[in-house]
């Protein structure tokens, strides 16, 4: 057994493998207390005039108390993040790095901007971490570029990838759970979608490129793999528990 999870942790790909491993080793050492939650929220005050730079991104690795809430987002993470990394970015790993980065600085630059808009400021400030949204971002990223995948929720009804983050959203508001992190994941997804997908096929213009410097910090062949057409089943696995689960098309 231990072997076996050994061996999918080796190989996972090197983002999604580090992301995840830094998620736990967070949580954890909040949870045993070695480390605390309030040197890791983002609090914009104590960024600009403590210089506590670390607060960007730290509060995209804290996922709160470990229980089955906890279990449940690893699960999501993993599966989700390495379907990308392994199809749609698959050989272009500093193209997937810039992607987190650039939904972290529009997560970052929402909350913020939000904080200082009278009437909605003080929802803004209630939002100390950003991690589920970015992972929201990820499942909302995935499922623009796997739209046909069928998938179905506790066998009650099915629906095509496409739809998927707005069935997590509507159980989300179901169950009594905050919907502002996901609509904010749904957001920064679909900005990143537009600007990477749809505008340059409307202009021919890429705003979205990688840095070269971004670039040289991984080592990927030249390659784009075309994806297949029922590239990403299985990913719906997330909500096994739930019964939200793919079926073949």
């Amino acid at each position: 057994m231990a072997q076996a999870v050994e061996e999918w942790y080796r190989q996972m790909p090197i983002i999604t493998r580090s992301y995840l491993t830094a998620a736990v080793v967070t949580t954890v050492g909040c949870t045993l207390e070695i480390i605390s939650p309030y040197h890791l929220y983002l609090n914009p005050k104590l960024v600009v005039q403590h210089y506590e730079i670390w607060r960007l991104v730290t509060n995209f690795l804290y996922f709160r108390k470990m229980d089955l809430d906890f279990l449940f987002h690893m699960f999501f993470l993993a599966r989700y993040c390495k379907l990308l990394e392994e199809n749609s970015f698959r050989g272009r790993t500093a193209d997937f790095f810039y992607m987190l980065l650039f939904g972290a600085t529009v997560l970052t630059s929402i909350v913020l901007i939000g904080g200082m808009i009278p009437y909605i400021s003080e929802t803004f400030a209630r939002i100390l971490f950003l991690s589920n949204s970015l992972t929201f971002m990820m499942v909302y990223v995935w499922s623009k570029h796997n739209p046909f995948i069928h998938m179905s929720f506790l066998g009650l009804f099915t629906f095509t990838a496409a739809y998927l983050p707005w069935v997590l959203l509507g159980f989300s508001i179901l169950v009594g759970s905050s919907t502002w992190v996901d609509l904010l994941g749904m957001i920064a997804g679909h900005v990143y979608y537009f600007l990477e997908d749809v505008y340059p096929r409307m202009t021919g213009r890429r705003p979205l490129k990688t840095p070269s410097f971004i670039k040289a910090l991984f080592a990927d062949d030249n390659v784009v793999v075309a994806q297949p057409p029922n590239a990403g089943i299985g990913a719906g696995a997330r909500f096994g528990a739930m019964g939200l689960d793919p079926q073949a098309q």
